[in-house]
């Protein structure tokens, strides 16, 4: 009987071997094959790589050689090789700036309430449109929450300046004669405010997607056992979008600092200028308006910096948080 199993498990010991073996010489062979397809048929690769490869390089890779210029006292007729090397003397410039905190004060007020307030409004919109059942409705409401996604920044700022003017419609509506944008208080909520209406619709598409993966014999089983609408939300809905919320969340915060110039240059006025100064608007100013460039581009590198060190940094915390689920 010894001898039957010693010999029965040497077949088996052998059998397995030829299969390792066989599975190695067909992986190998696929690799093989892989290449000799890829010299075979290089034109191909050229052809579609290539152009992604060179844009890349040309737009994004070789422009980070004007980082230079945030350490030389910039010169355009000498060049980035000719300038004279200043070290770090345009960041401690800018830090030793009297008006320092107060940019960097503005541009965190904007977004870390920006964040707080229009982050969890997409995610509402979503489960709310994902309770409507007819979807005549459902495809009407969301056409009007996309809508104002596609007005240009420039043209809501006029509209916003239009509605809250002396003479505007907000005025008349509550009998009053206040200039909204004269008003260093009222900035932040009117800058909030107006990017949530615009952005707020067009940002809940990609939880709705992600609510279409819910479980529908889940919510069946809910709705069996006597689950209310709250607890169906929080069972099955919440489970579907807890993965895209994170991630959205990650990369909101890690963009705290990067607040566009556009929206809060065309909203600025020389009287809300104390809260609508922002480092964006600063590097746009000393930059192309006053031609500082050394002095706007170490301003800029140091917004990057802060950037990443906070997408770094919440990236963790969330990682931690969701059981080492990061990015």
């Amino acid at each position: 009987m010894s001898v039957n199993q010693t010999a029965a498990s040497t077949v088996l010991t052998s059998t397995a071997k030829l299969a390792a073996a066989s599975s190695t010489v067909t992986t190998l062979k696929k690799k093989e094959s892989f290449w000799q397809y890829a010299r075979k048929h290089w034109q191909l690769y050229v052809v579609f790589i290539m152009p992604a490869f060179l844009l890349t390089l040309i737009f994004k890779y070789i422009p980070m050689g004007g980082i230079l210029i945030a350490f030389q006292d910039f010169n355009p007729m000498k060049g980035i090789l000719g300038s004279t090397w200043t070290g770090v003397e345009n960041f401690t410039r800018f830090l030793n700036s009297p008006d320092f905190m107060s940019y960097l004060s503005n541009t965190l007020k904007l977004s870390i309430y920006g964040l707080l307030w229009g982050f969890p409004v997409p995610i509402i919109l979503a489960l709310l449109l994902n309770r409507l059942q007819n979807r005549k409705i459902k495809s009407g409401i969301q056409m009007i929450l996309y809508m104002p996604n596609f007005i240009s920044v420039i043209v809501l700022c006029g509209m916003v300046r239009i509605l809250l003017s002396v003479n505007g419609p907000v005025n008349m509506l509550f009998h009053s004669s206040l200039n909204f944008m004269t008003m260093p208080e009222a900035f932040r909520s009117i800058y909030i405010i107006s990017g949530i209406w615009q952005g707020a619709g067009w940002a809940s598409i990609m939880y709705t997607a992600s609510l279409s993966n819910a479980s529908h014999e889940l919510r069946e089983a809910a709705i069996i056992d006597g689950a209310n609408i709250w607890q169906q939300m929080k069972v099955v809905d919440w489970p579907a979008i807890k993965g895209m919320v994170i991630i959205q969340f990650i990369l909101s915060a890690g963009n705290i600092m990067s607040i566009g110039f556009e929206k809060a240059y065309a909203l600025q006025t020389d009287l809300n200028i104390s809260s609508s100064e922002i480092i964006a608007t600063y590097v746009y100013k000393k930059g192309l308006l006053e031609g500082d460039y050394s002095f706007s581009t170490a301003v800029g590198l140091f917004n990057t910096v802060i950037n990443v060190i906070l997408l770094i940094v919440v990236n963790k915390i969330v990682s931690k948080m969701n059981d080492g689920q990061g990015i």
